[in-house]
């Protein structure tokens, strides 16, 4: 029996409303904690081109963490299993920010979805293309299909002015040899990277191509091969969601990628991309009501990869 999602994605919309006011927003950049966090929105990408939304789905916000999706996926499509030697692809099991283990592993970040995996991309990204920023701004606007993607720059301000971690982040790599670029480049290109800013259609049409093994959906262009899409499905699964990637596999079943703005973006292999939005977190950098969302879309469309 076909599976109503209209139906399904408004009882999810209905029933997040009282965790709405429940998160906090990411109040360690000023631009974002001036959001509301009365807010949601849901959008599910059907790889037979079919949408279906409810609540805020058409709000543009600032997908912060969920550009670093991308990013891996740019630089393993260009440079492949090389970027494996600069960054490794475990669970860190602490903060997104965390400076400590950094030093320990010798400046080899744990996975591309920490801040400082994140740094690395950026700077792989910075060897091959002019500006990496645009190159990554354009490669998402034509995954989204919408030319007038942009970044805030508002957004991309409030973070340099308040990016003194990942500095430090930035140097200590350096330090260790694992940054080639400068480190004011980098820091530049990756707020900048963080600031874009899409709605929950863009955002899961922009992933559909990793729910359809590595090829765009409408017009079979190939971004990555099979097995290159898997793989990057299994790290989403394992470090999409910072350090709480476990509790997140438990309670949705599903690869995703997470965002400090509120966003998440998750896959149903073979079928559907799903984005959902709410600005206020959890303890964990999540969305309170978008973990929540995407648990009661797993449970009421028996769709996971469990």
């Amino acid at each position: 029996m076909a599976i109503n999602y209209q139906l399904i994605l408004d009882s999810i919309c209905d029933e997040v409303k009282g965790l709405l006011s429940k998160g906090k927003v990411a109040s360690y950049i000023p631009q974002l904690s001036a959001v509301s966090p009365l807010q949601f929105g849901i959008a599910a990408y059907c790889l037979d081109g079919r949408v279906f939304t409810a609540g805020d789905a058409q709000k543009k916000f600032s997908v912060q963490s969920i550009t670093k999706l991308f990013a891996l996926a740019l630089a393993f499509a260009r440079e492949g299993d090389k970027i494996w030697s600069r960054v490794g692809r475990e669970p860190s099991g602490n903060p997104f920010n965390s400076l400590s283990q950094l030093e320990y592993e010798y400046g080899i970040p744990r996975n591309p979805f920490i801040n400082a995996g994140a740094l690395v991309i950026h700077d792989i990204l910075a060897a091959r293309f002019v500006q990496a920023d645009i190159a990554l701004l354009q490669f998402i606007r034509m995954l989204a299909r919408q030319p007038a993607l942009d970044f805030d720059k508002a957004v991309a301000l409030s973070e340099h002015q308040t990016a003194h971690r990942n500095y430090a982040i930035a140097h200590l790599m350096k330090d260790f040899g694992n940054l080639h670029n400068p480190v004011e480049t980098i820091i530049e290109g990756y707020c900048r990277q963080c600031s874009i800013t899409m709605n929950c259609i863009e955002l899961a049409r922009a992933a559909s191509f990793l729910a359809n093994h590595g090829s765009i959906p409408w017009d079979g262009t190939r971004i990555l091969d099979a097995s290159s899409s898997k793989r990057l499905n299994a790290l989403m699964l394992t470090c999409g969601t910072y350090d709480a990637a476990g509790d997140f596999a438990y309670r949705v079943g599903l690869p995703a990628k997470s965002g400090v703005g509120g966003g998440i973006v998750a896959l149903v292999p073979g079928e559907l991309a799903i984005a959902v939005w709410s600005p206020g977190l959890d303890a964990t950098g999540n969305s309170l009501a978008g973990v929540m969302a995407l648990e009661r879309f797993t449970t009421l469309t028996a769709r996971s990869i469990f």
